[in-house]
């Protein structure tokens, strides 16, 4: 924890020097104001003095708004540090989770890096603004009042050997207590988190299978199982200010007591028992602040561990060493020509491959089609080409060029990839549009969505282009929001067109016309289709049927795959049994 907050501490080192200028000024300030008022009161009002008591009292003025000025100053310059690293935290994790591939976000789960980069940051924030200001203030007011103290009565400074292991034992005493339950408390809020975030986006399979109350008791139980542990640390942090306020009580009257008979012995001026009080009082503040350090820093140890293990993590999949730098587009002979050589893939801790011996090649100019059953790997193997995950063995080629060797920037430039789940963001049409080119033209959006086949319902919106796009585009439906992310993939202009079953909300009419309109548009790329309707591929220039172990059963066309694949045959006969299929 140490080095995390050190290294994000370090840009504002002066901004954290100055503070701890301030808070020393502020505790040596605090420290002096009962010397002043132990002289007022034996040197001014025991005298009669009325000079001095306005002279020292102007003194003493004048020093407090000095205490006021750097009490202000420092708190100003710890809060907008500990806000800043924090930013900075949130900022480093955003950007390291960017670059993780799947398989690391699969590792850690989406709920915890949420509350990796909310929660967990908001700890160490805290712990850097109190630290700022207790871990400066209290052991120098401490120590400062024990000095102070002894100056003004030797024999009664005797009671802080009693008060100070009594107050120590007590803030032991809860502190290992309440250090468990701190560690546990984050690992609850993942679960709550976890379950919302299904909740949320499963809500219509819940409706659908009636399973509200169900899902509302699954998250009762996470929830409460949250408060019964915040409510046990809770219990025990309460304990300690009474305990502390009762030693500190019982130590003030007996202060007082035994001051008293000092006083009346004529071993003690009143003045010097009013400011042994309050030294004893700074103490105790003290040691309570420290004990709230101690109490926040096994917590924000916990989420410190937690970030490590997100910043610390090396992306599975990174940038090459030695890049090959690609052509510019101009430049090219051969655009996006694709090689699988003998690719196998397993996902990490999968006993069995997903992927077995694939070897294929997709042609610029082409349409290569990918189908097979589900869970045969088709999504597996388009998520390898813009190296979401790596192959376990082989390698995949783009223009003979092997694409571990590209850096990830210029590899995923030159692909235009429709995912299965069509997802759009927050913003415009247009907005989502230029999302893979930011200087894309009205005209070129307009084009695109014709080709996608989603002009029409566009232009019969008021806004048209910059209507609004709720998350997850949930304000269209599933099938304009499958021809949207296809335009979105066109204005992008690529080389290499990935459309994973992107074209399974669409009606028939939809699906042959944007087939049709998208042909003319990639007469020179490479296209790849994943698709569950054969209808959808029957005249692609190749297609590639899959085993269900992930290994090819056939390639070829549609007429050549039916005289020589079982596994294709029997796939479009389930499909087109009341069609006419069509045999060379």
């Amino acid at each position: 924890m140490k080095d995390l907050i050190i290294k994000f501490l370090k840009p504002y080192r002066k901004q954290v020097v100055l503070a701890v200028v301030l808070l020393l000024a502020q505790v040596m300030a605090s420290l002096y104001l009962p010397n002043l008022n132990a002289n007022i009161i034996n040197n001014g009002m025991a005298k009669g003095d009325i000079n001095y008591i306005i002279r020292a009292g102007a003194f003493m003025l004048a020093v407090t708004l000095i205490l006021v000025a750097c009490a202000i100053s420092s708190s100003y310059l710890g809060s907008r540090i500990s806000m800043s690293v924090g930013r900075d935290m949130r900022q480093a994790v955003f950007y390291k989770v960017e670059s993780f591939s799947q398989a690391d976000l699969d590792k850690f789960g989406v709920p915890s890096l949420i509350t990796r980069n909310t929660n967990d940051v908001h700890q160490i924030q805290m712990l850097v603004l109190l630290g700022l200001n207790l871990m400066v203030m209290a052991p120098i007011m401490c120590l400062g009042g024990i000095i102070m103290a002894l100056r003004q009565d030797v024999v009664l400074s005797s009671s802080i050997i009693i008060i100070a292991p009594l107050m120590a034992v007590v803030v032991w005493l809860i502190l290992i207590r309440a250090i468990p339950l701190f560690r546990s408390i984050q690992s609850k809020i993942d679960r709550v988190n976890q379950i919302m975030r299904e909740k949320l986006m499963g809500v219509r399979v819940i409706r659908a299978f009636v399973k509200n109350n169900y899902e509302a008791q699954r998250f009762d139980k996470a929830n409460r199982d949250l408060t019964a542990t915040t409510l046990r640390v809770n219990r025990i942090i309460a304990l300690a200010i009474p305990s502390l306020l009762i030693i500190m009580n019982m130590t003030t009257i007996a202060i007082i007591w035994f001051g008293g008979h000092r006083i009346e012995s004529g071993a003690m001026a009143i003045g010097n028992l009013t400011a042994f009080l309050t030294y004893i009082m700074e103490i105790m503040i003290a040691v309570t602040l420290a004990m709230s350090m101690f109490l926040m820093v096994p917590r924000a140890e916990a989420s410190a561990e937690r970030l490590l293990e997100v910043l610390n993590t090396e992306p599975s999949i990174k940038d090459p060493t030695k890049p090959i730098v690609l052509l510019p587009k101009a430049e090219y002979k051969v655009k996006g020509k694709i090689e699988f050589c003998k690719v196998d893939f397993r996902y990490p801790d999968a006993e069995e491959p997903v992927l077995k011996n694939l070897s294929f090649t997709a042609m610029p100019g082409k349409t290569t089609a990918i189908i097979g059953s589900t869970g045969c790997g088709k999504s597996t193997l388009i998520a390898l080409i813009p190296r979401f995950y790596d192959v376990t063995s082989g390698s995949i080629k783009i223009d003979g060029i092997d694409i571990r060797n590209i850096l990830l920037q210029d590899l995923r430039g030159r692909i235009g990839l429709v995912s299965q789940k069509a997802f759009l963001f927050s913003g415009t049409i247009a907005d989502n549009l230029r999302f893979g080119k930011e200087d894309a033209t009205e005209e070129e959006l307009w084009h695109a969505l014709e080709v996608a086949q989603a002009k029409n319902f566009v232009m019969a919106l008021p806004d048209k282009l910059y209507a609004p796009v709720e998350q997850g585009g949930v304000n269209f439906s599933g099938g304009q929001r499958q021809r949207l992310a296809i335009a979105r993939a066109i204005v992008k202009k690529p080389e290499i067109y990935l459309f994973d079953d992107s074209f399974s909300a669409l009606d028939f009419k939809t699906d042959s016309q944007l087939r049709q309109a998208l042909k003319k548009e990639t007469v020179h790329n490479t296209v790849i289709i994943v698709a569950q309707r054969v209808g959808t591929i029957l005249n692609a220039d190749q297609i590639i049927a899959l085993n269900d172990d992930g290994t090819i059963a056939g390639i070829g066309n549609h007429n050549q795959l039916m005289k020589t694949c079982e596994v294709y045959r029997d796939i479009v006969h389930s499909q087109l049994s009341n069609e006419k299929i069509i045999y060379e």
